[in-house]
């Protein structure tokens, strides 16, 4: 079997995550994929190292413990990865030596068409991580409210033709493909002028936030994999884009500050303690060599923090 999927950022994940370090460790790969990085992790672990990897997605995690199974020190989950927490503890683990995401969609939901990620080709509209899991594309498209609608494609896809494109969608329901709303979608946007990239772009990234919560995912996860590292353990982030980018910048910003008081001149009562140093002043990107060989490289963002203490909120 062959896996098309390559790590973005490899190297600098694992440099910033201390796997090398701490060879013996406990490490989790929250967005186990197609299993690159966690294959990258476990060639530096010693036999007593321990690596568990989380995927929702049935198929990627099928063909990623396939690839992975001469490795005696791994275990893959199937579980959201805001599920962290809960999923370590029914197998006896409280703590952790460092937490790898690399968010996004993996090349397998874009490669198979009929999971309808990708409007290059045909297919009906589902866009599910989880395939176990009820809300689709289709229903978004075909049922929500224009006021809805218009929400999910200017918050999550940024795209401020969000009116028009939104009363498109509304006129031409039902659309039932992916090619079917791509179209839709163009003539709203630009009347079928050439744009620079295509024009349903931001609305497909928007609709598949929406469908997956992949936002509330991030959120709740970081929060979750801060209380269960050990000190001095590690998170590393890759993000796509900047909804992405800015929630784990500001999450590692607010838990590596003292005082988290708005008003600075004020007396302060805030007993806020920072329980994370900052590893990466800016975002690490890939390079020109990596981008060449791998485009989805492009947009990435690495950023990663370490736990220096237990953060306490006082009211």
């Amino acid at each position: 079997m062959t896996y098309g999927h390559t790590p973005v950022l490899l190297a600098e994940a694992i440099t910033y995550l201390g796997v090398k370090e701490k060879r013996d460790g406990v490490w989790v790969d929250a967005t186990l994929g197609l299993g690159g990085h966690s294959e990258a992790i476990l060639k530096e672990l010693n036999p007593e190292g321990r690596l568990i990897s989380l995927d929702r997605d049935a198929e990627s995690l099928a063909l990623a413990k396939e690839r992975l199974s001469g490795y005696k020190n791994f275990m893959a989950i199937k579980t959201e990865f805001s599920g962290i927490a809960s999923a370590l503890a029914q197998i006896g683990i409280t703590q952790v030596d460092g937490v790898l995401y690399d968010y996004g969609v993996s090349s397998l939901h874009f490669d198979r068409a009929e999971r309808g990620f990708s409007f290059a080709q045909e297919a009906p509209l589902d866009m599910r991580m989880d395939r176990e899991s009820t809300l689709t594309a289709y229903d978004i498209v075909n049922s929500y409210r224009k006021e809805d609608l218009e929400r999910v494609i200017l918050k999550y896809g940024e795209d401020y033709k969000f009116r028009k494109i939104a009363y498109a969608i509304i006129k031409n329901r039902p659309i039932k493909t992916t090619t079917q709303l791509a179209e839709i979608i163009r003539k709203a946007r630009s009347g079928g002028k050439p744009e620079k990239i295509h024009p349903a772009t931001r609305v497909f990234q928007g609709i598949r936030i929406e469908v997956n919560a992949e936002l509330k995912e991030i959120e709740e996860s970081l929060g979750a994999a801060f209380k269960i590292l050990k000190l001095g353990g590690r998170i590393t982030a890759i993000t796509f884009h900047s909804l992405e980018d800015r929630i784990v910048k500001r999450f590692f910003n607010y838990e590596a500050t003292d005082c988290v008081c708005e008003n600075k001149r004020m007396p302060c009562n805030c007993q806020h303690k920072a329980g994370l140093k900052v590893l990466t002043r800016k975002p690490v990107e890939a390079g020109e060599e990596e981008v060449r060989s791998n485009p989805r490289a492009r947009s990435a963002k690495l950023r990663a923090a370490e736990k220096i203490g237990e953060a306490v909120v006082e009211k």
